[in-house]
């Protein structure tokens, strides 16, 4: 459905080493920086990117926003929410664990990256 998401950062470093952790706990390469300093993290499927906003404002995170990124087990999404509080991120919402929902059982962790983004790990339960 998507080809790509990007969310804003003020420090592009920071948040590199902090994505780098927590896309490496689920499988993922290392972030590439381009030219323009924005960072990208490639898949089959999709793009996830970091940027300085490109109209010069202050970063700010989406009110009521969240990108979630899917693990293939509550044990990877537990290793991601650990690599995220080991570099910067900051736990929000309930524990990491198991939840009901109207999709089914899901196993859940959220986060604030370092620029304040809300960000989840979700595998969904057989």
């Amino acid at each position: 459905m998507f080809s790509h998401i990007m969310v804003g950062a003020s420090d592009i470093n920071e948040s590199k080493i902090f994505y780098d952790a927590i896309l490496g706990a689920l499988g993922y390469e290392p972030g590439v920086i381009d030219e323009k300093g924005r960072c990208f993290y490639f898949t089959k499927v999709g793009i996830f990117s970091v940027s300085i906003p490109i109209d010069g404002e202050p970063v700010s995170h989406g009110n009521g926003s969240t990108i979630g990124f899917a693990a293939e087990s509550g044990a990877m999404a537990d290793a991601w929410h650990a690599a995220g509080l080991a570099n910067g991120g900051t736990a929000i919402e309930e524990p990491p664990g198991p939840r009901e929902s109207g999709v089914g059982k899901i196993y859940l962790a959220y986060l604030r990256d370092p620029a304040g983004n809300k960000i989840c790990a979700l595998h969904r339960m057989a």
